[in-house]
């Protein structure tokens, strides 16, 4: 056993933290794979085993209070594609029947749609743009 380079040690620890990263999907077992590989290069470089070992520390700490944070914040960030009815809202349709509190119909995104006016006084004549402001179930509110 002494006739293995530390190297050889610190890439083995390297491959045996990775089994763990992918059984728990903790990116930090991956941090410290690699600050292991660090300490494989240091190793292989011929430093001793306090530069070898303060390598492993100083780069998993680096990568941990560097990636993990940036990392939080991308999965925190919510979707930048709308999809669905939430694609619809915001966007501008035709009249097609006549629009007012109690129904009629528009066209959007090349669809006939039931529609109601938000404002329930209000109403739009064949042929006007409106703008959709939200969707109730099958009913497109319009303004």
């Amino acid at each position: 056993m002494n006739d293995i380079d530390a190297w050889v040690w610190w890439l083995v620890g390297a491959a045996a933290l990775g089994i763990p990263l992918v059984v728990t999907a903790m990116p930090e077992f991956g941090m410290l794979a690699v600050g292991a590989v660090a300490a494989a290069v240091v190793a292989g470089l011929g430093f001793d085993v306090v530069i070898q070992v303060l390598a492993l520390i100083v780069v998993s700490v680096a990568l941990i209070a560097v990636v993990r944070p940036i990392a939080a914040r991308h999965s925190a960030q919510r979707p930048q594609l709308a999809t669905g009815i939430d694609a619809l809202k915001g966007k501008q349709a035709v009249v097609l029947e006549r629009v007012d509190g109690s129904g009629g119909r528009i066209k959007l995104a090349g669809e006939v749609w039931s529609a109601r006016s938000l404002d329930t006084d209000r109403a739009y004549e064949v042929g006007q743009e409106v703008d959709v402001v939200d969707i109730d179930g099958a009913t497109a509110i319009v303004l």
